[in-house]
């Protein structure tokens, strides 16, 4: 267990960093904002040098739930980077509004996007997913006064809800039909002959991660979310959930339904080709900004797929080049 305790340095930094933020905000109030945005920055500063420190580092942790490899490590560095400046830009976007919980939901997002980048296992899966996505929805809504933050909190907490709903059904269904929710066990089953139940399983679960990347036809919160949230909100929803989506989805894709390749390719393929054509036609007629780039995302994760879709390794790395190009550019735009 200790030894396991060493290897998991970046999320319990985030932890530690995250409960302090939480602490200062409850006993100082929303007075020392510039202090609370500097624990945080602090913390994902530190997080970001374990996952350095960490890398080389190819093993499992907690009966084998979690990986520690530089697939996670990369996928985290990006997250980290990209709340980073979620953070840094807030304070001028809210001036006088900043409230200590934002820091502090960002942090713990960033914590829920880390377990999803490393999971190895259906239930770390969802509950790294389940603590990315709660945060999340109190960013999205977090401008009170806001009615349009307000229904952008709603929207994403409703379809989000749904999405889960789903995930957690193909989750229970490939758990029925495998004996196991580990993912090297799945594969191992998937190898053998496919039944009916072990496909709807597939679809499900990609259907539930497909909400989280936003791909079409799962997109439908996209435009609206983005637009109604917070800038620096948008800002975080438009790179580090995604890196971290893509990361899970690579993961479960590859690792768990690797040897069903025919099952899943299909879907993909489908979900690439739709999310490219949609993203690019319904750019065309946006004149908020917001919008514009909430349909560029959706359009640029049909590319991602497209490597995806390869199931190879030179697609999995062809995915991993697209998301840091994807990332430096969405946090410029």
């Amino acid at each position: 267990m200790t030894a396991d305790l060493m290897l998991i340095w970046p999320e319990l930094i985030l932890t530690i960093g995250g409960l302090i933020t939480l602490m200062l905000g409850t006993f100082l109030g929303d007075r020392q904002v510039g202090l609370y945005q500097l624990s945080s920055l602090l913390t994902l500063a530190a997080a970001a040098a374990a996952v350095v420190a960490l890398f080389g580092v190819e093993t499992t942790v907690f009966s084998g739930t979690l990986s520690v490899d530089g697939f996670g490590g990369f996928a985290k560095l990006l997250i980290y980077a990209a709340s980073f400046v979620s953070i840094l830009i807030a304070p001028r976007f809210f001036s006088g509004t900043m409230r200590a919980e934002y820091p502090t939901l960002i942090l713990f997002a960033a914590l829920g996007m880390g377990i999803m980048a490393s999971s190895r296992d259906l239930m770390t899966l969802y509950v790294g997913l389940e603590l990315n996505s709660l945060a999340a929805y109190v960013l999205a809504s977090f401008m009170r006064t806001d009615d349009r933050s307000s229904e952008a909190g709603l929207k994403y907490f409703v379809l989000g809800a749904l999405a889960s709903g789903m995930l957690l059904y193909g989750i229970s269904l490939l758990y029925g039909f495998t004996g196991t929710t580990d993912f090297a066990g799945i594969a191992k089953v998937l190898g053998g002959e496919l039944n009916i139940g072990l496909i709807f399983g597939i679809v499900f679960v990609l259907a539930g991660l497909g909400f989280k990347i936003s791909a079409v036809p799962f997109h439908m919160w996209t435009p609206d979310v983005y637009e109604g949230a917070p800038t620096p909100v948008t800002t975080f929803f438009a790179s580090a959930p995604k890196v971290a989506a893509m990361a899970l989805m690579t993961r479960v894709v590859i690792d768990a339904m690797g040897p069903a390749v025919g099952a899943w390719q299909q879907i993909i393929i489908f979900l690439a080709l739709a999310s490219i054509i949609l993203g690019a036609v319904g750019a065309i007629g946006q004149k908020n900004i917001k919008r514009l780039l909430a349909y560029s995302s959706i359009n640029n994760v049909g590319f991602m797929l497209i490597g995806l879709a390869a199931g190879t390794q030179q697609g999995v790395e062809g995915v991993l080049t697209y998301l840091l190009v994807y990332v430096v550019t969405t946090l410029g735009a």
